[in-house]
């Protein structure tokens, strides 16, 4: 029997099977995390129009790399009503083709190269018009902790749960936990059946598992595979949401359960995609916790990064509990280009403090100054206007309470490198310090925290 709602044809059937046997034959009990939805979404495709297209297309970013394809966003907009209706005509009478995508490697802080899978324009339009109807389901289904490029929540939602957390619960032990290589390892059996227990439009299921099955274009070569879904964070193959949703059912339901059933204590979880922070009162709970993490996601081909992965002591009892063994501060860890450290308020209260990683303003700094080589002899007002941007930017990210020292030490490298930029333009070098200061006055900002409490902001989203 067929009920529409809202819009929205779904069929009142039991949970998919595949999902019933996952719970089952775990190792923690096989009883549900908690009640899960049991419709099935039977009628989706037609909410992919024209129209839904079009504006999927303006969503896209206009100067991102072109897919294997070669066609850019300008290229595609010149005869945009006829690709559109063209393309909606393929999608509908289902002969639309995915295209392979173009593997590309950008570097990372610590020196490695991060792999990326950049889609087709065709691909990314159609993919983004299929998050958007996902979205409405699964939005309703995600938990609270989950943060990682979902609607109305960012970065610095992910970032003031965890200090509201840290500075208001009991919490003694930090598990930093990195899911190793997760997008090259997600088992695409077991995401088409998690996707199968709300989605019952096969089209839309066959439509996902086209993009999952087109493959990587690297050296002229495709490369097909049956794991990993890429990493082209625009579209649906290599997607947040396949991501979200995969570790929504492998570990967000469980963790939620476990905390719930068997944690002694207090116990945080925050995660972001499949960056994900654990913190405990018990070094027990903390311990027996991450065992079990490890044993459950192997179960879902994944695994914990053995050198990534730490349990550290973390908290307002940490610095005392050390001292008593005889060890030194508090560990500190990372998370979405912060370092948390434990510390003290000017009155003696335990804080916690965040500062900008600082291999991640090391490589920022490295990248402005290659670019100011390349932009040696424009004239300084161009320069500086590319500067302003730049530390903008920076600031508008990492101008959070306590981080003021960070802001600071970020405009004085750029300044200096500025200079010494300025200073090769001529063999007789007037810039001086006093100079240069002025300069930096005129055209970059001053380093103001920019970011309200964590407790202020997250007591308004979460009015509870």
């Amino acid at each position: 029997m067929a009920t529409i709602i809202l819009g929205k044809t779904f069929s009142s059937v039991p949970p998919h099977a595949d999902i019933i046997e996952m719970f089952g034959s775990t190792s923690d009990g096989g009883r549900l995390p908690e009640p899960l939805p049991k419709e099935r979404f039977t009628s989706l495709y037609h909410h992919i129009t024209p129209a839904l297209l079009r504006m999927s297309f303006f969503a896209l970013r206009r100067g991102a790399a072109p897919g294997a394809d070669g066609v850019k966003w300008q290229d595609y907009e010149a005869d945009l009503d006829n690709n559109i209706v063209d393309l909606h005509e393929r999608v509908s009478r289902g002969t639309y083709r995915a295209q392979p995508s173009r593997r590309r490697f950008i570097p990372k802080p610590d020196g490695r190269q991060r792999p990326l899978a950049i889609a087709a324009i065709e691909d990314k339009i159609v993919q983004r018009a299929t998050i958007t109807v996902l979205n409405g389901i699964y939005e309703e289904d995600f938990l609270g902790f989950s943060y990682g490029f979902r609607p109305e929540r960012g970065q610095h939602d992910a970032l003031d749960a965890l200090m509201v957390g840290l500075n208001d619960r009991k919490v003694n032990y930090i598990l930093d936990a990195d899911i190793q290589a997760f997008f090259d390892a997600v088992d695409q059996d077991w995401l088409i059946r998690f996707l199968n227990h709300r989605i019952g439009d096969q089209r839309i299921i066959r439509l996902i598992q086209k993009w999952l099955k087109a493959g990587i274009l690297e050296d002229g070569v495709v490369t097909l595979s049956e794991k990993g879904t890429g990493q082209d964070r625009t579209g649906l193959g290599g997607s947040p949401l396949l991501a979200n949703i995969y570790l929504h059912y492998v570990f967000d339901l469980w963790a939620a359960r476990w905390r719930r059933q068997k944690a002694k204590g207090d116990m945080i979880i925050i995660r972001y995609a499949d960056d994900i922070v654990v913190g405990f009162q018990y070094e027990n709970d903390a311990r027996r916790f991450r065992e079990e993490m490890r044993e459950r996601l192997q179960e879902f081909a994944l695994s914990l990064h053995p050198e990534k992965t730490r349990l550290i002591e973390f908290g307002r009892f940490a610095a005392a509990q050390r001292a008593l063994v005889g060890l030194g501060k508090p560990a500190t860890f990372n998370f979405l280009g912060f370092t948390f450290i434990c510390s003290k308020s000017r009155r003696g209260k335990f804080v916690v403090k965040r500062r900008t990683r600082r291999d991640r303003m090391q490589a920022r700094l490295q990248e402005i100054k290659g670019e100011l080589r390349r932009r040696l002899h424009q004239p300084i007002p161009e320069q500086g206007k590319w500067l302003r941007q730049v530390v903008t930017g920076f600031f508008a990210y990492h101008a959070v309470p306590d981080n003021g020292v960070a802001l600071r030490v970020f405009r004085h490298y750029v300044t200096d490198l500025w200079r010494r930029s300025l200073r090769r333009r001529s063999q007789k070098d007037t810039m001086t310090w006093v100079r240069m200061k002025k300069l930096a006055d005129d055209w970059l900002p001053k380093p103001l925290i920019r970011h309200p409490r964590p407790g202020d902001r997250f007591a308004v989203k979460h009015l509870r």
